[in-house]
C-alpha cells in the first residue's frame, strides 16, 4: 500500500472518517478519565483544601477513600456524549484539509497537518467546550450537582447560556497551539520511525504518546486558565483570558500556571496514544475493505433470452423495397433494410 493510499481513507464515504474519529475520541477520553478528574482537582483554585499542593496519588486515594470508588469516573457520560460527534467532525475535517493543503500549496505534509489540525479545532471546541464545563463541574470536590441533566439545567437557569462558552476563546487559544504541536510532532515522529507509512500499532502509539505529552506540557498554563473559568461559581466572576491570567497569578504566583502539569501529561500521553492507535487501526481496516471491494471482478451479465430478442427485432425492424429507377439510361435497383430511426444499410 503506497503512502498516498494509506494517508487517506477513501474520501467517497465521509462516514468512514467520522466513524474512526468518533471511536478514537471516545476511547481517548474514557480510558484515562480518572487522571483527568485528578488534574481538575489539582488545577482548581478552591478556597479550602490546598489540593494543588498534593501529589497525584494522594488526590486519587482521597477521592476514592472519602467519596467512593466510582468518584473518579463521575462525569464520564458527558464526555461520551460530546467526544463522539466532536471527534467525528474533527478527524473528518482534518483528513480533508490535510490533503487539500498539501496538494494545493507548497507546504509539506508535516506543516499541512499542523494547519489542518488548527483549523479543525474550531469545530471540535464548539462541541467540547460545553462538555468540559459540565464535566469539570461534576469532577469538583463537593459538587452540588446530582448528575449531568441536573448540572446542565442548573447552569442554564442560574448562569445562562454564556456560562457554557465562557472558556471558548481560552479553549481555542490553548488548543490551537496544542494541535499544531501535536500534529506536527506526530507527523515528524512518523517520518522518523515509519517513513514508509505502513500500519504499525507500536509506531503509532509511540508517536501519539510523544506528541500528546509534549503538546500537553507546553499548553498547561492555558489549561489552568480554562479550568478556572469553567469551575467558577456564581460568587466568582472572571471573564476573558486576561482576567483569568491575572487571577491565576494572584492566587498561585508563577507556579500556579503549572498546577497539575504532571497529571495533564500523564493523562494526555496514553490518551493520544490510544486515540492515534485506534484511529490508524480503523483507517487501515477501512482501507483494506476498500481495496478488497475494488479488486472484486464485475458480476456476470444476466442470461440472454433469445426468444425475447427475436420478438423485439420482429416488431421493430421494417424492410423497404424500392422499384427499379430509370436515370440517364441506366437502371438502378436497390433494396434497403433499416431499423426504426436509423439509416438504411445498403445492399
Amino acid at each position: 500500500m503506497s503512502f498516498d493510499e494509506y494517508e487517506t481513507i477513501p474520501s467517497s464515504n465521509v462516514t468512514d472518517h467520522m466513524m474512526a474519529g468518533a471511536i478514537a475520541g471516545i476511547m481517548e477520553h474514557c480510558v484515562m478519565y480518572p487522571l483527568d478528574s485528578v488534574k481538575t482537582r489539582l488545577q482548581a483554585f478552591m478556597p479550602s483544601g490546598n489540593v494543588g499542593n498534593r501529589g497525584i496519588g494522594t488526590v486519587l486515594f482521597n477521592m476514592i477513600k472519602h467519596e467512593g470508588y466510582l468518584r473518579p469516573m463521575r462525569g464520564m457520560g458527558t464526555v461520551i456524549i460530546g467526544a463522539g460527534p466532536a471527534h467525528a467532525l474533527y478527524f473528518a475535517s482534518y483528513e480533508h484539509l490535510k490533503q487539500k493543503i498539501s496538494h494545493q500549496t507548497p507546504l509539506n505534509m508535516t506543516v499541512s497537518s499542523g494547519v489542518a489540525g488548527c483549523v479543525s479545532t474550531i469545530i471540535h471546541d464548539a462541541i467540547m467546550t460545553p462538555t468540559d464545563v459540565v464535566k469539570q463541574r461534576l469532577q469538583m470536590s463537593n459538587s452540588p450537582y446530582n448528575g449531568i441533566l441536573n448540572c446542565v439545567s442548573s447552569i442554564w437557569r442560574t448562569e445562562g447560556l454564556g456560562a457554557f462558552y465562557r472558556s471558548y476563546m481560552v479553549q481555542l487559544f490553548m488548543n490551537a497551539p496544542f494541535q499544531i504541536v501535536h500534529f506536527m510532532t506526530y507527523e515528524y515522529c512518523q517520518n522518523f520511525l515509519n517513513p514508509d507509512r505502513i500500519y504499525n500499532p507500536l509506531y503509532h502509539m509511540i508517536s501519539g504518546g510523544v506528541a500528546g505529552g509534549l503538546a500537553a506540557a507546553i499548553t498547561t498554563p492555558l489549561d489552568v486558565c480554562k479550568t478556572l473559568l469553567n469551575t467558577q461559581t456564581t460568587n466568582v466572576r472572571v471573564e476573558g483570558l486576561f482576567r483569568a491570567v491575572t487571577t491565576v497569578y494572584t492566587l498561585g504566583g508563577p507556579g500556579g500556571f503549572f498546577r497539575g502539569m504532571v497529571a495533564r501529561v500523564l493523562y494526555q500521553m496514553p490518551s493520544t496514544a490510544i486515540s492515534w492507535t485506534t484511529y490508524e487501526f480503523f483507517k487501515f481496516v477501512l482501507m483494506k475493505k476498500s481495496n478488497i471491494s475494488d479488486d472484486r471482478p464485475p458480476p456476470p451479465p444476466p442470461p440472454i433470452n433469445s426468444a425475447l430478442i427475436n420478438e423485439k427485432i420482429t416488431k421493430t425492424t421494417s424492410v423497404r423495397c424500392d422499384l427499379p429507377v430509370a436515370s440517364r439510361s441506366r437502371i438502378y435497383s436497390h433494396y434497403t433494410v433499416r431499423d426504426d430511426g436509423s439509416k438504411g444499410q445498403q445492399f
